[in-house]
């Protein structure tokens, strides 16, 4: 499942350079899914939507951090536990309830964004 940031960030900012995958930006920044991938041009992820890679998105909060769900592995194929919530002074960094996957499709994922 992927990681979310809930409204009580304090936008200290801990947690965005730890992430091995860019999926968190600071709140109202655009993003791309290209950002810190090996994605490029048009990709199928594994939801089954067709994106471009390099395609400008629009922010997921504009108040705080955000963790992009789609690139959001849970550091699984980097590291034991994710970082973000282990570096977060508030314990905001959570589990998406909203976004679950067992570990086989988090290191698909990972595969994905970085082959």
């Amino acid at each position: 499942m992927a990681i979310i940031i809930t409204d009580e960030c304090i936008n200290c900012g801990a947690c965005e350079p730890e992430c091995p995958n860019t999926a968190i930006y600071e709140g109202a920044d655009d993003w791309k899914y290209s950002e810190g991938t090996s994605l490029e041009g048009a990709v199928k992820l594994p939801n089954g939507d067709q994106i471009d890679a390099d395609e400008v998105q629009e922010p997921v909060s504009d108040e705080y951090y955000f963790i992009v769900p789609d690139k959001c592995t849970e550091c699984k194929g980097f590291h034991e536990e994710p970082q973000c919530a282990a570096v977060c002074p508030v314990d905001c960094c959570v589990p998406d309830d909203n976004h679950v996957e067992t570990e086989e499709e988090l290191l698909a994922k990972q595969q994905l964004l970085h082959n």
